[in-house]
């Protein structure tokens, strides 16, 4: 396949960073601009950084790059890009007005940010799960009046420790979910070191987390008609979403009912068959074994498990039978890989592979 110039919107932020160590060195994807607020325009980005958080290094060839601004130098971004990665930390309805004014410019953009996530015609991707919501994009161009240019959205990253399990227990009549999240500082763009309130400490509320954890699987399993992606109706889900005192990875207590209720061993096997479109086409980021199922109890655990297949696994745990519900279990992802930038960048290389960067 041809390789894509990609540009990083919002690339100072903590996603923008993992996004660029996860494209150093990319075999589709080259970056050639970084864009960020208009404090940081016109600098090196090595200048305009206020801290480099994450534990992999800095790469070399992004120090000396200059930033640009991602409102003021829009065109120029859309003239030398293929498509721009956004990372942004803006008002949502900022957000949504950039977003859609770089698509109106033809330049592609697959977006980490939540702004989207409720645009009908803007496919949200788990690429394992529902690759086939790509198509709407024809809807949204008809919409935009582009022939490149297009939004597409990965979803809420919470969702990633939880749903990829539930997605394959669906042909067992999937009725009811309750899920606790306890998420990761890394999350919130924070570090130990930015957030000393989370020490010896658990926050029980993160602003919008419970509303796009009960309302986001839906759209995801719902369908493409008339243009348009109409949200699943079932299954029922209710959740809880917590701050814990851990640098990255989001754990998931799960509870689930079934009309059908399956045995241990055929979740167990459902969930170790599961594959997706990425691992049959042999994508990049593609984890090998998408699910990673544990038998010990004690497992998974963030300081464990968080780089199972690079960070690109979901993780599966402590499976057993529930005295209200069927079943429960754990769940586990990395937030800021499968999460947010490497599932952003997975959602990037099945759009290339299906042309719609061409």
């Amino acid at each position: 396949m041809k390789k894509y110039n990609v540009g990083v919107i919002g690339a100072t932020g903590m996603v923008g960073q993992r996004f660029l160590t996860l494209l150093a060195d990319h075999p589709l994807f080259n970056v050639t601009c970084l864009a960020a607020s208009g404090r940081s325009a016109g600098k090196k980005y090595s200048d305009a950084l206020r801290l480099w958080q994450l534990k992999d290094p800095l790469p070399e060839k992004f120090a000396d790059m200059p930033v640009y601004d991602a409102v003021k130098d829009r065109e120029k971004l859309a003239a030398e890009c293929d498509m721009c990665f956004c990372a942004v930390n803006m008002p949502k309805d900022e957000i949504r007005a950039l977003e859609e004014s770089y698509a109106r410019a033809e330049c592609p953009i697959v977006s980490n940010n939540s702004a989207h996530r409720s645009t009908p015609d803007v496919p949200m991707v788990i690429p394992e799960i529902n690759p086939e919501h790509l198509k709407v994009i024809e809807a949204q161009r008809a919409r935009l009046g582009t022939k490149r240019g297009f939004i597409a959205v990965k979803s809420n990253c919470s969702l990633q420790s939880y749903v990829p399990l539930l997605h394959p227990l669906k042909k067992f009549g999937l009725e009811e979910v309750a899920v606790c999240t306890y998420q990761a500082i890394s999350g919130a763009g924070k570090t130990f070191e930015t957030m000393p309130e989370i020490c010896d400490n658990v926050i029980p509320y993160i602003g919008g987390e419970e509303e796009k954890s009960e309302a986001e699987p839906l759209k995801i399993w719902g369908e493409v008609k008339d243009g348009r992606i109409v949200p699943a109706t079932s299954p029922k889900i209710t959740a809880q979403c917590y701050r814990v005192p851990v640098s990255d990875g989001h754990t998931a207590a799960v509870f689930v009912r079934f009309s059908k209720k399956p045995s241990r061993a055929e979740i167990i096997e459902a969930w170790q068959n599961y594959s997706g479109e990425p691992q049959a086409l042999g994508l990049p980021s593609a984890p090998k074994q998408f699910i990673h199922v544990f038998e010990d109890n004690d497992r998974p655990q963030p300081a464990l498990d968080r780089l199972t297949d690079g960070g690109m696994a979901v993780c599966a745990g402590r499976l057993r039978e529930d005295s209200v519900f069927d079943y429960k279990f754990t769940g586990f992802s990395h937030n800021t890989l499968r999460g947010a930038a490497g599932g952003a960048v997975l959602l990037a290389e099945l759009l290339a592979y299906k042309g719609y960067l061409d």
